[in-house]
């Protein structure tokens, strides 16, 4: 047999007699067979629908009667009041209630972190719960614990700090506050888990030789704790930003938006215009917009603020 006739043999770049191709060749197109079947689930499901969405945007009517309107839906956010009451409510939430998390996740994951603390597993995963329980559920279960005469109320009375039911439903503050706490309690396990997980890979000796070097507590979080976990702030930040811009289940379960649109948010304010108002879908799409709007422009704000270039 010539030289040109006998397959080169081999581990890596053998070639198959009866396909005529490499080993190499078929590894790299089987896994273009599986990276491929996972981009055309990822197009047809997820890019798909936000081009249509998009498009759907720039259309005005009622229904399945829609015509392109051009710029029409986005200067309409600029008059309507309704959405800009939600933005307002939105950014209240985000203002308050985005701070808190990471600061409370912060402080408990440094808590929790203590090689000396006893029952840490018990206490990791009591504070982790209410991550993983239904959305509608706790919901409710807070709805019934603010009423009027619920729990909490019940509870301040017996400890004499009111001397009357707070209205945490039906007051515009208060329902504020409601859904404040609501969520905080919800997410602050969240981020936990990403600090405790970060703060388990920092090498103790760091620590160490700033204790020899007389540094207190309080100068090694400043110094060494808050600075090494600054990706982990910034990506928990992001995300928490990201939720609370699209926060639907809690204002719709506890208080319905109300009372009169105090509590309205964005995200609920898109399910009335598609499903509880006369079914309106270009501008509902447009609302929708405006949350990914916002989501880059804080993105980049906060990706500034942290300095990180990358």
């Amino acid at each position: 047999m010539s030289a040109a006739a006998k397959p080169a043999l081999g581990k890596d770049g053998g070639v198959n007699v009866k396909t005529g191709m490499s080993s190499h060749k078929k590894m790299n197109l089987i896994g273009w067979l599986f990276v491929g079947l996972s981009v055309i689930l990822i197009i047809t499901f997820y890019f798909y629908p936000m081009f249509q969405a998009l498009l759907l945007s720039f259309k005005t009517g009622t229904g399945a009667r829609l015509e392109y309107t051009g710029l029409d839906n986005y200067k309409r956010l600029f008059i309507d009041k309704t959405f800009l009451t939600a933005v307002g409510n939105t950014f209240i939430y985000l203002i308050i209630q985005v701070p808190a998390m990471i600061l409370l996740g912060l402080f408990i994951s440094v808590l929790l972190n203590d090689s000396k603390l006893k029952f840490k597993g018990f206490f990791r995963t009591a504070i982790f719960l209410p991550c993983v329980t239904s959305l509608v559920a706790y919901s409710v279960v807070f709805k019934y614990l603010f009423a009027g005469d619920g729990i909490v109320n019940m509870a301040l009375m017996k400890l004499h700090l009111i001397a009357q039911p707070i209205q945490w439903i039906t007051d515009p503050f208060w329902a504020k506050v409601t859904i404040v706490i609501a969520i905080t309690w919800r997410w602050t396990g969240y981020n936990m888990i990403f600090y405790l997980s970060a703060l388990q890979n920092i090498d103790n000796s760091i620590y160490e030789a700033a204790r020899i070097d007389g540094a207190s507590s309080t100068r090694q979080f400043f110094s060494i704790t808050v600075p090494l976990l600054k990706p982990i702030i910034l990506f928990t930040s992001i995300t928490s930003t990201i939720g609370t811009l699209q926060l639907f289940d809690e204002v719709m379960n506890i208080t319905r938006g109300g009372p009169g649109n105090s509590t309205l948010t964005i995200s609920q304010y898109i399910y009335n215009l598609s499903f509880k108002y006369t079914a309106d879908f270009g501008y509902a799409a447009t609302v929708s917009y405006s949350i990914v709007i916002m989501i880059i422009v804080l993105s980049i704000i906060q990706f500034k603020v942290a300095g990180d270039r990358k």
